[in-house]
């Protein structure tokens, strides 16, 4: 892999001192940052340069919580109308995942994760569901990730709803794919991991839970699942089980460090103190939960619990700058108090994604520029207009530099997009038109 210099920009390491360095360069040298110093450090070498031109350089975005299949939901209008969100899942969700095939899955995969590229994402934490092309269907999403060259955490959603059958298999498509990410890990692989995947409690008896929390025990994975993100979840819980559903998974093996809980609206302090002393990730989607009315997760209160909170999408966006500024007002607004939630949900984005995604990728310390950090980078068009630097950062990148647009995304020490121009080996026109033929197809199913 060739070397490349990052200069003349205003570069935010995101590291543990939070710098802001101007005047300063980055080197990359195979796939890592090799060093961020001076710029007149540099004077004598003879490697590709990068100018960015005074322009905000940052570390690449991640996006804690996607649903990549959900390209194919973009502007679907044959649904029936949903009032709660139970019909949300019967009218609109559980009838896309039943028509998708594997090239569906593919191709739905690819168009996001181009989406991503294009607004800075460099990492994703994707959960699936395809129930009738379930065998093989993570491999397929592996596939694109790695046309795409981005990183990405996978895992398929386990769920009784289908009948036992397709529960068995959904393990097994979690097992095996596990496994695969751990022997790719063990050769240098360093784009693909894996997770358990789970859909939620309502959906899973305590069999099908107790069989995945077994395999996923012997494989040292952890879980990726659905918490209470409506209230219904928590009642459902709670009237067939007696219990509040994370002491339900706390019973079954589920909780702990490498685990991802996405959304945890209806969670009560008890629950979180659950969450909080084994560790357990919480991700918050803000948009999402808003689209779909089940509420406003109380990041401000889990924070305080010490839970580490990451900010997803649920595939509302690939653009996690978008979803910052909307996770911010919205807890303001829950709380009715504006100095409330700016450094949770800024916080989220900026420093828990990292921390989350460094369980999966051991030693990659992804999220931060800094000697011996992975090479994901991102440049955007911001020369700010007043002072940079630690202490304004927060404010500057929710107020300024995400409501502007991301000319270069780098992952690995690889240029992917320059100049808002795609630099891959894929035909984007052809994609999207493959990607209308299949879409129309599989909108008959409604």
């Amino acid at each position: 892999m060739s070397s490349l210099l990052i200069k003349n920009g205003m570069i935010v390491t995101l590291d543990d001192g939070g710098r802001v360095l101007e005047d300063h360069g980055v080197l990359i040298e195979n796939g890592l940052i090799a060093k961020v110093a001076p710029l007149g450090t540099f004077r004598d070498l003879h490697v590709t340069e990068l100018d960015a031109h005074r322009r905000m350089v940052m570390p690449g975005l991640i996006n804690a919580h996607m649903h990549f299949y959900s390209t194919f939901a973009r502007g679907l209008y044959k649904t029936r109308p949903a009032h709660n969100f139970q019909e949300i899942l019967e009218n609109l969700w559980w009838k896309l995942d039943k028509a998708l095939s594997l090239e569906a899955v593919y191709v739905s995969a690819l168009v996001a994760l181009i989406g991503g590229i294009r607004h800075g994402t460099t990492t994703f934490i994707d959960h699936h569901a395809s129930p009738n092309a379930l065998r093989g269907s993570l491999a397929c999403i592996s596939d694109a990730v790695a046309v795409a060259r981005l990183r990405a955490c996978l895992a398929y959603e386990v769920s009784d709803r289908d009948g036992a059958e397709i529960a068995r298999e959904g393990i097994a498509e979690n097992e095996e794919f596990i496994k695969e990410c751990q022997r790719r890990a063990l050769t240098g692989d360093s784009f693909v991991r894996a997770l358990f995947g789970l859909h939620a409690s309502f959906t899973l008896s305590d069999r099908t839970l107790s069989s995945a929390a077994e395999k996923a025990a012997a494989l040292g994975s952890g879980f990726h699942v659905h918490v209470a993100e409506a209230e219904s979840d928590e009642q459902h819980c709670r009237s067939f089980y007696g219990s509040s559903i994370v002491e339900r998974f706390q019973r079954l093996g589920i909780l702990g460090p490498n685990s991802i809980f996405a959304h945890c609206v209806h969670v009560n302090e008890q629950e979180q103190e659950l969450i909080a002393a084994s560790g357990t990730k919480v991700v918050h989607n803000p948009q999402s939960n808003m689209n779909n009315a089940v509420g406003v997760a109380d990041i401000v209160a889990m924070a305080g619990k010490g839970i580490c909170v990451g900010l997803g999408t649920d595939a509302m966006t690939c653009n996690m700058l978008e979803e910052v500024r909307v996770a911010t007002w919205l807890q303001k607004l829950h709380s009715k108090d504006p100095a409330a939630g700016f450094s949770e949900a800024l916080t989220a984005l900026l420093v828990n994604n990292a921390r989350i995604a460094d369980r999966y990728w051991c030693h990659k310390k992804l999220g931060r520029i800094e000697e011996g950090a992975a090479a994901d980078l991102i440049v955007i068009d911001y020369d700010p207009p007043t002072p940079l630097d630690s202490r304004s950062l927060l404010g500057h990148i929710c107020f300024g530099a995400a409501e502007s647009a991301v000319d270069t995304t780098i992952v690995n020490g690889r240029i992917l997009m320059k100049n808002k121009k795609l630099q891959l080996d894929i035909d984007e026109e052809r994609l999207l038109a493959r990607a209308r033929e299949l879409a129309k197809a599989l909108w008959e199913a409604f």
